[in-house]
């Protein structure tokens, strides 16, 4: 219990506990980032790391100069691309063997054409979309693993996706995470980046169910 409780008061606290890293073990902090988007996207298991408020803070970070802004973006875009494809690929090797016989009472081959289907035509937008709604994105490139999406169209978008995820966030903090106001209600931000997201993922999956249902 007491990890969890460690790991919830890193999520919720990030830039202090990123601020003592930083003071502490200086260029290691560019390590540490890397593992953590890259287990985020990269492993289903950990679907609960800060992504998208870590993005923020490291921008807010290289905005006082304790990080190099130009080598954060490009090591955290490629952890988010790494992560998502290794994410992916899991999937796609999983899927088979949980699906190997049609007749087993794990497959459903309509479920399985269906989900194919719907990768290959609304995909793209998905994986990109997914990069800004924590816990969902750490599931949706598995889904197009098992889904058995192309993995050339999965590539495109997963770049797409992590370069535009990494990008816009990092550079918000950057630009606004050092303003007065905004550092006075960060914790606030932090809270709103988790969860406005996914409260607006919940919502569309209530949403598609009640469709579905009527």
């Amino acid at each position: 219990m007491e990890m969890f409780a460690q790991l919830f008061d890193f999520i919720l606290h990030v830039d202090a506990h990123l601020m003592s890293f930083v003071e502490a073990y200086g260029p290691w902090v560019y390590a540490l980032l890397f593992a953590i988007i890259f287990v985020e996207t990269g492993v289903v298991v950990m679907p609960f790391l800060p992504g998208d408020s870590l993005l923020f803070v490291v921008g807010a970070m290289c905005g006082v100069g304790l990080m190099n802004l130009p080598l954060a973006m490009a090591l955290l875009f490629v952890a988010a691309v790494l992560g998502d494809q290794m994410n992916y690929s899991i999937g796609r090797w999983f899927g088979p063997q949980v699906f190997r016989w049609e007749s087993s009472r794990f497959f459903n081959k309509r479920a399985f054409d269906q989900a194919h289907a719907f990768y290959e035509k609304h995909g793209g937008i998905t994986i990109v979309l997914a990069r800004f709604m924590p816990f969902i994105r750490t599931f949706v490139p598995f889904v197009a693993g098992v889904a058995a999406m192309t993995r050339a169209k999965f590539t495109l978008f997963n770049v797409s996706g992590g370069a535009l995820w990494v990008v816009s966030l990092t550079l918000a903090g950057y630009l606004f995470g050092n303003i007065p106001w905004v550092k006075a209600n960060l914790n606030i931000i932090i809270y709103a980046l988790i969860l406005v997201p996914s409260a607006i993922a919940v919502l569309g999956a209530w949403k598609a169910r009640r469709a579905e249902a009527a």
